[in-house]
């Protein structure tokens, strides 16, 4: 069943000024459920965001619930990592897509999270309920959920001033030359591939960080961590291809004699830190290594400091401003 809301209208606002005061959020978030159909005053669907209201009339707003994918029924399960009632921490499989679209056959995160029928936000348009940012199907690891739309925009604002950090594992070939590798350059659509993302100049800023973690036994390959800084599509992959540099498992920037021996590209999102909106504590989330990765470290590497070396604690003593 849709979630609504009504409430009471003052005199000579304007009707997304008075949305995103009552619903705590931005114009932005309110224009699409404007667009959306999602608003009506006294009754009556409205699609002018700039709408003078008069005193007393009755704005309500309706949320849509998130279209769930029909090819196929949901038939497998996802790790929560932490819940409670204003938000969620999953550990995304590979191969598993986030949110639904038109070239999406298969079910996806989205679709697992309403089967399950948890409380999503519903600011990011109808596809995308309670997203608050996205991981590639191939790449897994952690994601936070909203699950209201106040919970949803403190989040955002987070990504957006770095108060939330992520740390990926990687394992590349040929290894990092330096034990700190920073790359600062531009990303946006090849023109080359569609479906890759380049190097452009003009294009969004984005910054990586790139640290040596393990060497495999013959040296071919290493074991990284990566710091984001900004969130940018494919935004590991593209960084390190512009110094020559790939990760093992990825068909589309990597090598291709590794398709028939690697069944996943070996990235994973293993922590993510923010404020919890609600009670102001820092979470500190890793979601274990899947086993493809573990399966791989195992036989090409010496792992008996493995856990030590990817423990949380030294992996942010890594990226501190002193380390770097």
């Amino acid at each position: 069943m849709n979630k609504t809301e009504e409430f009471t209208a003052d005199s000579g606002i304007r009707l997304d000024t008075c949305l995103a005061q009552h619903l705590d959020t931005t114009r932005n978030q309110v224009a699409i459920l404007i667009k959306n159909y999602a608003v009506a005053v006294d009754g009556k669907t409205v699609l002018k965001p700039g709408l003078k209201l008069k005193a007393d009339q009755i704005i309500k707003v309706k949320f849509p619930e998130p279209k769930t994918s029909e090819a196929q029924p949901i038939d497998f399960d996802v790790e929560i990592l932490y819940e409670d009632d204003f938000l969620l921490v999953i550990n995304k499989p590979s191969g598993l897509t986030v949110h639904p679209a038109p070239s999406v056959k298969e079910p996806t995160l989205v679709d697992w999270l309403k089967h399950k029928g948890i409380r999503l936000s519903t600011l990011s348009g109808e596809e995308r309920h309670g997203i608050v940012h996205r991981l590639d199907k191939g790449t897994s690891g952690t994601m936070v959920i909203a699950k209201t739309n106040n919970i949803h925009e403190a989040l955002s604002r987070q990504l957006q001033d770095k108060s939330m950090g992520r740390y990926y594992l990687a394992i590349i070939t040929p290894p990092l030359k330096d034990d700190l590798t920073t790359v600062e350059k531009p990303i946006g659509r090849s023109m080359h591939n569609r479906l890759k993302m380049a190097e452009i100049e003009g294009a969004k800023e984005a910054k990586t960080l790139f640290k040596k973690l393990l060497l495999s036994r013959d040296e071919k390959s290493e074991l990284i961590a990566c710091k984001l800084f900004t969130g940018r599509t494919h935004q590991i992959r593209v960084h390190l291809e512009t110094f020559s540099r790939h990760i093992l498992g990825d068909h589309l920037y990597g090598i291709k004699s590794k398709k028939d021996k690697i069944s996943r590209i070996l990235l994973h999102a293993y922590l993510i830190y923010f404020k919890h909106p609600h009670t102001g504590k820092t979470l500190r989330i890793t979601a274990p290594l899947p086993d493809e990765l573990l399966d791989y470290l195992n036989t090409n590497f010496i792992t008996e400091n493995l856990y030590e070396t990817i423990d949380p604690d030294h992996i942010d003593q890594l990226f501190t401003p002193s380390a770097l």
